[in-house]
């Protein structure tokens, strides 16, 4: 007697590289950091002037950095404009080429209105670049109503750019990992425990350590957030309730490095929370945990994700090899934030004039 046996095993490039996680992670936490900015800039509470004024400096690096990441992974810029020429509004990935530049022109906008009347007493002070600073100023009204409306139009983006973030990968019914209700939730959850993280460490950076208690009871919130949505994630894949739960616990059965992946998820959220719970006065170490952590979730779902078999039964792991365009995407977007981050910091006083 014959037996035939057939094994589908289909090896392919991923789709989204590296490029891709970094944009992911970026672009999450400047729409959180953004959020962070309104307390202080916009309803203009004592004690969150100083931290939401660093929170638009991470909201601007990290923002402006994104779009360099994704334009990288999409190889040729130039495929960029195929979203405008020829445009489907029933894609999200479709939608997205809308919402950037909705939320980084917003954004920008805002910024500007918020820091006009820093510039203008740069310019009142006599310093160096005074021309530049008056030109820039405008007058250095400080309009707290065209403030508001910049940041209407800034929050809109912001929300739409994180709903779309998480829809893109979420209607992929051909990635089982991707395809859950609680992808959208996970990226939101975790990009704001990034976005308090990295205006933690900017506030390190800058000395500001009188913030750290402040920082701490947010990161700790967004921590337990994170830790209940991963939660829920891991009961869903446990009981198959669908076909791509049955298709991710599929893959990951038997896989010592899901294992070690889901371990450190869960172990990296354990610690920042426990950190901010406990260390009220710690800046550095919760900051690293919880951008370490966003990190995480991204490399996790957006790599691992495509290294599960859409055919057959062959997975395909994705490691980190330094290879010239690996190197480029960690290297280049963290000199482009130092850079403009550099950039930034060297033309517009960020203290709130109250520290000063």
């Amino acid at each position: 007697m014959n037996t035939t046996v057939e094994v589908l095993g289909f090896a392919s490039d991923l789709g989204w590289q590296l490029w891709a996680v970094q944009y992911f992670f970026l672009i999450g936490i400047s729409t959180a950091a953004f959020f962070l900015t309104l307390p202080g800039m916009v309803w203009r509470l004592p004690q969150w002037r100083g931290v939401s004024r660093r929170a638009l400096l991470v909201a601007l690096v990290c923002g402006l950095t994104a779009p360099v990441a994704l334009l990288a992974d999409l190889h040729q810029p130039g495929r960029f404009l195929n979203f405008y020429l020829h445009s489907s509004f029933g894609s999200w990935m479709a939608w997205g080429a809308y919402f950037i530049p909705l939320y980084l022109l917003g954004l920008l906008l805002y910024a500007w209105l918020s820091l006009r009347p820093s510039m203008a007493a740069l310019a009142e002070r006599g310093e160096r670049l005074a021309g530049f600073y008056r030109t820039l100023a405008y007058g250095g009204h400080d309009n707290t109503g065209a403030i508001r409306a910049a940041a209407i139009v800034a929050a809109l983006g912001a929300m739409l750019v994180l709903l779309y973030t998480g829809m893109e990968t979420m209607v992929v019914r051909a990635r089982p990992l991707w395809h859950t209700p609680l992808l959208p939730v996970l990226f939101a959850v975790t990009a704001f425990a990034g976005g308090l993280g990295m205006t933690g460490l900017f506030e390190a950076i800058a000395g500001k350590t009188r913030s750290a208690s402040l920082l701490n009871r947010w990161l700790e919130l967004s921590q337990w957030a994170s830790l209940a949505t991963l939660s829920a994630w891991t009961v869903w894949v446990l009981t198959g309730s669908s076909a791509a739960a049955n298709g991710t616990l599929g893959a990951m059965r038997g896989s010592s490095g899901w294992l070690l992946m889901i371990a450190a998820l869960f172990a990296t959220t354990v610690l920042a929370l426990w950190l901010s719970r406990t260390r009220r006065d710690a800046l550095i170490a919760p900051a690293l945990l919880a951008l370490l952590g966003a990190w995480l979730v991204r490399w996790t779902i957006v790599l691992g994700g495509q290294s599960m078999p859409k055919m057959g039964s062959t997975s395909h792991a994705y490691f980190l090899s330094m290879t010239a365009d690996n190197l480029l995407s960690i290297m280049g977007t963290a000199g482009l934030c130092l850079a403009l981050y550099i950039a930034l910091t060297s033309l517009v006083p960020w203290d709130d004039p109250a520290e000063a």
